[in-house]
């Protein structure tokens, strides 16, 4: 019984990974930002605290989700931004279940990953509720116009919350996807395979 979270910087490709891990190994994925955007369509916000609020129960749920697979003997995959804020309900998590932990890490050139954040907010394909802050769904003719954040922000915002770099104790596997194309899916899943 294993519990494998799949972190790093915003735009890093967590999701595509994680994806991949869960094709490949067989095992349930739960993604944070996948039950904020049910959430976004189903209660939505009037403001940047209701958003964040959705953001805290998205993580709950995450974890509830995840608790039901572990407590059933089932291993399972997260995938977030994990920070220094998540590691009590990561730990409450892993500490509940006795189950091994194995962490695989995406980082990347800063310079690159920041390009990457900008194209995706910008993409017609991004759910508008990460990328505006007051309303979500928003009103007809209310569109909130947003300024993207500087690349100093970008690498300040993740550093200090603890996203780069994020342990929790246990295997790691750090993957630099700079070069995503480079990036062997197949080959990182062995790779946890063997550390589960």
């Amino acid at each position: 019984m294993s519990c494998i979270l799949v972190c790093g910087v915003p735009a890093s490709g967590k999701s595509y990974m994680a994806r991949q891990l869960s094709d490949i190994l067989g095992i349930p994925m739960f993604s944070k930002d996948d039950i904020k955007e049910r959430l976004f369509d189903t209660v939505g916000f009037r403001s940047r605290e209701e958003k964040v609020a959705l953001g805290v129960g998205a993580m709950e749920i995450m974890y509830y989700a995840a608790g039901q697979v572990l407590s059933g003997g089932g291993s399972v995959i997260l995938e977030n931004n994990f920070e220094t804020a998540s590691i009590p309900g990561i730990m409450g998590l892993l500490e509940r279940f006795s189950c091994r932990t194995v962490t695989v890490e995406l980082t990347g050139k800063a310079e690159v990953l920041y390009r990457r954040f900008l194209e995706r907010d910008c993409s017609p394909e991004r759910h508008r509720g990460h990328v505006v802050n007051t309303c979500y769904p928003e009103q007809p003719g209310q569109a909130e116009s947003r300024q993207p954040i500087s690349f100093e922000q970008f690498v300040e915002g993740f550093t200090r919350r603890g996203m780069a770099g994020f342990d929790i104790g246990g295997p790691r596997i750090v993957v630099d996807v700079t070069d995503f194309e480079k990036v062997d899916c197949a080959a990182v899943a062995e790779r946890v395979r063997e550390l589960m």
